[in-house]
């Protein structure tokens, strides 16, 4: 507790049990000197994520306790969420007696073991003198290079053990093989710049390394410097304000159709803190088919893992990028990429995001929009489904505003998220989307809510369906819809929000929504919004599976396209819009 103290620790989200006892026991001691604050969840799966909100919203290490055996394996998919998102987080667990590992002993499993692919690094406390310098090194590797989680293994009796103890400066620790990460390359940047200047189609591919350097500045930078429209991916929310006129919004499978048709038009490709994730690029090979490829990233097994760059910049980003902002570059009138910008405008115009006419139900983006009128500053945490990406598509956050399980896409991340970056940002307003199914995978955490009574307002986009599951069944199985209907068995959730002694309201009427948001939102305490919506809408642009990211459907517009304003592929035969350069289908020219 004293080196996590010395951490400045201030908040740890737990469950106890048996073999983690002596530590909540020294714990207790903690909290009564006001040295940090414990938050009980009622799961500790709850627990990783809420650990996992808490370093998204702070840039902190989030941390997080379970004890041995079942109480360690609950925790194993906030880890595996936590890794695939790059989130610096120290797992601490209970752990038997030492004499006992190996023995198949009560509550006894090999966490180490279980989680060695989803930590960056994990040790196993032998010698409770080691505590201080374990402590240190698993903070320094957490939040360092690419950040991730971090696990320290606990046996009770090391726990219990009485030993003589000094006191582990933070910074004097340096594990043995640790390096930091490399200065950026110059010649890389100079390379990257020249790129840069002879490009007449670039687009700036934002990912979630930009947020978790502190490099959305100097993106903005880069992007008016050089006039470069930007799209970010879902991690990569915030990073860029996507009321500025050089944001094309998010792309992939369900990003608008502006940046996918940018990304697979542009003739340079500038991916900062971006991996090439498959629903970002659709089908690979298609993906920016024309274009260069600089990458900044730092970590080098990305560099060349889903696509060869024509110039990497090993390093930090937010080094990467200042270095390039300095570079001397054109003003705003000296830019080639005017005619780009243009083309760009035209298909915001022809393909805009569809908000569909207030007519009998509530649909969907209906609620994200009056969520963006109404709470414009929140900080947002989401589930994982259709509510999640129309959430991505209408809302506007700032960096570390945006709290999504990306990567991994766990369901039952939402609420446990929200409770993590309330309980660090207490003043903030903090709002979780959810659907009807995805906040059954952790509903237990009303209670965490409710105990400290965390204003978070929980918005539940009820379609009373697994949505994105029915949609894809829909789509791509010939409507058979396996196990994916959630009507029977739903609960009455205002009612059950009212068990957890935490206020709910139902909205099932278009003239209900937003005074019943507002109510929440201004309600000083957790709220639960049970907002019943059309249960068939599906979102879209979608990109289908194995596709071009410019082979979407849901386009709106389309079908209103007359003969003469398509052109024919020479190569394969397909016929396209008439305002694009390439066939989407075998890449040739039109």
């Amino acid at each position: 507790m004293d080196s996590l103290h010395r951490h400045s620790v201030k908040h740890i989200f737990g469950y106890p049990g048996g073999a983690i006892l002596p530590i909540y026991d020294a714990l207790h001691k903690a909290e009564s000197r006001g040295w940090l604050r414990h938050i009980l969840v009622r799961h500790e799966q709850g627990g990783a994520h809420a650990a996992d909100a808490y370093a998204r919203a702070t840039g902190r290490v989030g941390v997080c306790f379970g004890t041995s055996g079942p109480g360690a394996t609950n925790l194993v998919t906030g880890i595996a969420t936590a890794q695939m998102d790059s989130v610096p987080m120290l797992v601490i667990t209970g752990q038997v007696p030492r004499f006992a590992i190996g023995t198949d002993a009560f509550q006894e499993t090999d966490i180490i073991g279980i989680t060695l692919p989803i930590v960056k690094h994990s040790w196993v406390v032998r010698d409770p003198a080691e505590i201080g310098r374990i402590v240190a090194e698993a903070f320094l590797i957490a939040a360092s290079g690419r950040p991730g989680p971090v696990l320290i293994d606990v046996p009770k009796d090391v726990g219990q053990e009485e030993f003589d103890y000094s006191p582990v400066n933070p910074s004097s620790v340096i594990p043995v093989g640790f390096t930091y990460p490399l200065s950026p390359d110059p010649k890389a940047i100079e390379k990257a710049i020249n790129l840069i200047k002879e490009a007449r189609r670039p687009l700036l591919y934002v990912g979630g390394g930009v947020i978790t350097g502190g490099a959305h500045v100097s993106i903005k930078q880069l992007a008016e410097q050089y006039q470069i429209p930007v799209t970010t991916t879902l991690m990569g929310k915030g990073a860029f304000d996507e009321r500025h006129p050089l944001s094309v919004g998010m792309l992939g499978m369900h990003g608008t159709a502006y940046a996918n048709f940018a990304v697979t038009e542009c003739d340079l490709l500038i991916a900062a803190g971006a991996r090439f994730d498959d629903r970002v690029t659709g089908k690979l090979d298609t993906f920016a088919p024309r274009a260069r490829i600089i990458h900044l990233e730092i970590d080098p097994a990305e560099l060349g893992k889903n696509r060869l760059p024509d110039v990497a910049v090993l390093g930090d980003v937010a080094e990467s990028l200042n270095l390039m902002v300095q570079a001397k570059g054109p003003t705003a009138l000296e830019t080639n990429t005017h005619l780009w910008l243009e083309r760009i405008q035209e298909w915001k115009t022809r393909y805009p995001l569809v908000i569909p006419s207030p007519n009998g139900v509530i649909y969907p983006q209906e609620v994200l929009l009056a969520l963006r009128d109404l709470a414009p500053e929140a900080h947002i945490t989401t589930d994982v489904g259709q509510h999640q990406m129309w959430a991505a598509q209408y809302l506007r956050n700032g960096p570390r505003q945006w709290i999504s399980s990306a990567g991994l896409g766990t369901m039952g991340f939402g609420m446990p998220a929200a409770l993590g970056v309330q309980t660090a940002l207490l003043d903030a307003q903090v709002i979780c989307i959810t659907g009807d199914a995805s906040i059954l995978m952790n509903i237990q955490e009303l209670g965490t809510l409710a105990q400290y009574q965390l204003p978070v307002k929980i918005i539940i986009v009820n379609n009373h369906w697994q949505g994105m599951v029915r949609q894809w069944q829909e789509s791509f199985y010939s409507e058979r819809y396996s196990a994916s209907d959630m009507l029977d068995g739903m609960p009455d959730f205002v009612a059950l929000a009212g068990a957890f002694g935490v206020h709910g309201i139902h909205i099932s009427n278009r003239t209900q929504l937003r005074n019943g948001l507002q109510r929440a939102l201004e309600h000083s305490g957790p709220v639960v919004v049970d907002v019943h919506v059309r249960r068939g809408e599906n979102c879209y642009p979608m990109v289908p599976p194995g596709k071009s990211n410019a082979q979407m459907v849901g386009l709106p517009n389309d079908s209103e396209l007359s003969p003469d304003s398509k052109r024919k592929c020479s190569g394969c035969g397909s016929t396209m819009a008439s305002d694009h350069v390439f066939c989407y289908n075998c890449g040739g020219k039109l």
